[in-house]
This record gives structure tokens, sequence and C-alpha cells, in this order.
């Protein structure tokens, strides 16, 4: 009888024996011969990124006649004009199942898709999937809202006040860093966060997921355009800095003076806040860095600035004789502006 140690050898003998001959039979590779994986459209373990997506880019033959198929069957069932657009080109659909469906049947993305693509009946039941994706989430959409405006409405009556800071979201790409900063935002008590360009908006799903419930507290908006958010901020007397890195123009963080009431724009993870609205901002802050890297991620780098301003009004008020606290009461005094119904149309 073998030992305990030789019966273990002996079993995983057997196993690589069964999975051998499993692999012989089903034609895959047991060495580095890629063959199969290329013959289903996948990337070879050898292959460059680029390499595969030259091959990807082969499959998507006949894109330019599978999308026009596409919309005039979805135009026939009522999505059409600008209700298709804002699918396919907004931020707030970028991912959902509606924009993958009809991407992955414009789009394939192996030899297997494509003909799955061009089988007779195939755009009919693509187009029904892609309208019923899209009414179900406009429908989950408006749910959020209402649910939103009730939760707000019921937190500013229970705990009354917010703090003079809003933040202008200048293009951010990640869900994640957007889901961070409203967590951030309400645990601060801003007045409002403004989610420019293709910053992602609640209710997406990863915004929601990172904010951890906080989003529902937050008073938020859309806006296209960066620069008009900007301007009419100024406009209502609203100083708006913006957290940059920009040689001999931006304050140390340390000796910034932050003024009230504050707009802190914070920009894209890749290329920054945008050069037309930093020439259009009051002024410009950077944190100091004393690593090899010249910037910090941006969900992190906003939530620095904002306590710092705070940190700032609390010495301040408690020089006059007040606190934050008072602080707040004070500004729930005033009227918070409503949101105006396009924007939140626009989300």
């Amino acid at each position: 009888r073998p030992q305990p140690r030789e019966h273990a050898l002996l079993m995983a003998l057997a196993a690589l024996t069964v999975s051998a001959a499993w692999l012989i039979a089903s034609g895959r590779p047991i060495g580095g011969d890629c063959g199969w994986q290329r013959r289903r459209g996948g990337p070879c373990c050898s292959d460059s990124r680029s390499t595969f997506a030259e091959e990807a880019e082969s499959f998507h033959v006949g894109a330019r006649a599978r999308r026009v198929a596409l919309d005039a069957e979805l135009a026939v069932r009522g999505l059409s004009g600008d209700e298709l657009a804002a699918l396919l080109e907004s931020a707030d659909h970028r991912g959902s199942p509606a924009f993958r469906a009809y991407n992955s049947f414009v789009y394939p993305k192996s030899e297997g898709a494509l003909a799955n693509a061009e089988k007779a009946g195939r755009l009919a039941t693509v187009a029904q999937a892609v309208c019923f994706l899209h009414r179900e989430q406009k429908a989950e959409h408006a749910t959020w809202l209402r649910n939103h405006d009730r939760t707000l409405a019921e937190a500013d009556a229970a705990n009354p006040g917010r703090f003079p800071l809003t933040l202008v979201l200048d293009n951010i790409r990640s869900a994640h860093n957007v889901g961070s900063l409203l967590r951030a935002a309400e645990a601060a008590r801003v007045e409002s966060v403004h989610l420019c360009g293709i910053t992602p908006a609640p209710p997406h799903a990863s915004v929601l997921k990172t904010a951890l419930g906080a989003a529902e507290y937050v008073p938020h908006e859309r806006s296209p355009s960066t620069l008009a958010t900007v301007r009419g901020l100024q406009a209502r007397g609203v100083a708006v800095w913006a957290a940059e890195t920009c040689p001999g123009r931006s304050v140390d963080l340390r000796e910034a003076a932050l003024p009230q009431p504050l707009a802190l724009v914070l920009g894209n993870e890749l290329i920054g806040v945008d050069t037309q609205v930093l020439d259009a901002c009051d002024g410009v802050v950077s944190i100091p860095m004393f690593g090899v890297k010249n910037s910090i991620n941006v969900a992190t780098a906003g939530a620095i600035v904002l306590w710092e301003a705070l940190r700032q009004w609390e010495v301040s008020a408690e020089a006059e004789g007040a606190g934050l606290g008072q602080m707040r009461s004070q500004r729930a005094e005033r009227p918070r502006p409503e949101r105006a119904e396009a924007s939140r149309r626009a989300r």
C-alpha cells in the first residue's frame, strides 16, 4: 500500500494525464503554440497589445453598414435622434448595458462575434435588447433622482447649514475617483458639486459603489462646460481656485489664504485642469510634493485642499469668537439655489 506522500504524487500524475488527454482531444495546445487562441479571436501570449488591437480591428469589417442598419431598426422602435445620440455620446451612458450591446454588435471583437452579428434575425434581437436596456436605465435613473431629492431634503432639515465650498470636476475620467470625491464632499458638507464634461455622475454604478451611500446626501448637477460653470460661479461672487501645479502661478497650499466662498476646480487625471479654465480661475493652489512624482490622485488631492480650507476658516472663525458650527448655522439662513430643471434632465 503506498505511503501518503506516494499516494499524493500518484494522484497528481493521474490528474495531469487526464488534463493532457482532454487538451489533445479538444485540439488545444499543450506547449507554447497559440494557434488555438488565435483561431478563436483571442490574443496570443506572445502578441503585443498593439498587434492584437490590429487583429481585432479586422473584425470591424462592415461596421458602418451594421451601424446604419441598427440605427434604422432602433428608430422603428422609438429610439432615435437626440435620445440615441445621448446613449452613444453622453458620459452618463458610457459603459451601460445598452451602450455595450450597441457597440458589441457594431464592432465585434472576434471572428465568432462577427459571424454571430451577421446571422439572420440578429439585428432585430440586438435592437430590441438595446431599447429594453435603455428604458430600464432611464427608469432606474428617474427613481434615483426622486430618492435623492427626498434624502437630500431630509438630511438638510436634520443637519442644516453647509460650508461655502463648491467642487468643480473638470472632465474627470474615473467613476471611482468621482465616487471618492462625493464621499469627501459629503463629509465636508460642501454646498454643491458640479460634474462637468465627461465626468461620470450618479447614479452611475461605479460612482455609487465608491461613494458608499454618500452621493445621496450631496447636492450636485451636470454641466457640459467647465468654463461656463466657472464663469457662472464667479458671477455669483464665488472665488474660483484650481488645484494644479503651475510653475510661476500656483501658490503652495501651506501658504495660500483660501477665500470664502470658494469653488475648487479639480482636473482630469492625465492632463489636469483645462488651460482655458486655468486662465479663468481667480487663483491656483498646489500641494507640495517631496517624491519623484509631481502629483497625487485627484480624489486624494481634493480631500486635502477641502480640509485645509476648513482648517483655515476654523482658525479665522475662532479668532473672531465664532466657530465652524456657528459659520454653518449662518450659512443655513441663506437659501440654497435650486437645481435647474434643464440640469436635472441632462443627467
